[in-house]
């Protein structure tokens, strides 16, 4: 369990990097999002044709990781979407609410069972995400929309991981990544040339941001956290995706110099500390 939960938090750190890829990037939001995916995509297929065993997925199993991968997409759409209308701060915390989501489904669905440490610790989690965002929260009228559009983010990426959940169990994550990808292809690429038109990578500058995201947060990141999922439970995944605005946090520490305050260190403490707890048997 501790090794699946090292990799899930790793996968996690991959994921954390998407956003200073989507601000490094050159092109509209959903066209990055589209190249993303698209660039990942023959990389899984290549990947899946080494594998030395793999069960052969049906068509209905086929539908459903490609359904899922509609959902990855629309959790991409809205995310990037919601920056345009909303703060960063209320992005960010809002579209990392995916235990919403994930745990009554997993409860009522999956019979999961939820121990008392395991809500207690994801309280103390939350407690510590509202403390880290304490201050750049901006609830007015004027952001309602954005609030909306990355509150159905959390949504969109809890009914992708409740999808990949169950197949999980039966098939690798590569199989069920580069069927997921085209789910992703079948709503991006139209959405992306209706309302951005058509951008074409020709330089470095465009580039290099849009591999970043296909190498590390789509195939290291969604791939990792992916195959994770057949190894925790899915309540215990969805909490872990609750660590991505510290890690955010830490990398813009990191990278844009962009200093934390004792009291974001403290509330970075209070969600290792819930994430603990969560964790206990």
């Amino acid at each position: 369990m501790n090794r699946y939960l090292l990799l899930a938090m790793l996968s996690i750190c991959c994921l954390a990097l998407g956003g200073i890829f989507v601000k490094l990037s050159e092109f509209p939001p959903i066209t990055t999002g589209m190249y993303r995916v698209l660039f990942s995509l023959p990389v899984f297929f290549i990947l899946m044709k080494f594998e030395s065993h793999h069960r052969i997925m049906s068509y209905k199993e086929k539908g459903i990781a490609i359904i899922a991968g509609g959902f990855l997409a629309l959790d991409l759409v809205f995310w990037n979407i919601s920056f345009a209308y909303t703060t960063v701060a209320n992005a960010n915390l809002l579209a990392n609410l995916v235990p919403f989501t994930v745990v009554p489904i997993s409860y009522f669905l999956y019979k999961e069972k939820l121990t008392k440490s395991f809500l207690l610790g994801a309280g103390i989690m939350l407690i510590g995400l509202m403390i880290l965002m304490n201050g750049k929260i901006s609830p007015t009228l004027l952001h309602f929309k954005g609030d909306l559009l990355a509150l159905l983010t959390s949504v969109f990426y809890g009914l992708f991981m409740i999808s990949v959940y169950k197949l999980r169990y039966h098939f690798s994550t590569i199989q069920i990544m580069a069927y997921a990808s085209i789910g992703c292809l079948i709503v991006l690429l139209p959405l992306a040339i209706g309302y951005e038109g058509v951008f074409l990578p020709l330089t470095f500058a465009e580039i290099y941001p849009l591999i970043g995201l296909a190498l590390l947060s789509q195939i290291l990141g969604q791939g990792g956290l992916s195959y994770c999922l057949g190894k925790i439970n899915a309540s215990f995944a969805a909490l872990l995706v609750l660590t991505q605005p510290m890690i955010a946090a830490f990398y813009a520490y990191v990278i844009f110099e962009e200093r934390l305050s004792f009291l974001e260190i403290i509330s970075l403490l209070i969600v290792l500390i819930g994430l603990y707890i969560a964790n206990k048997k």
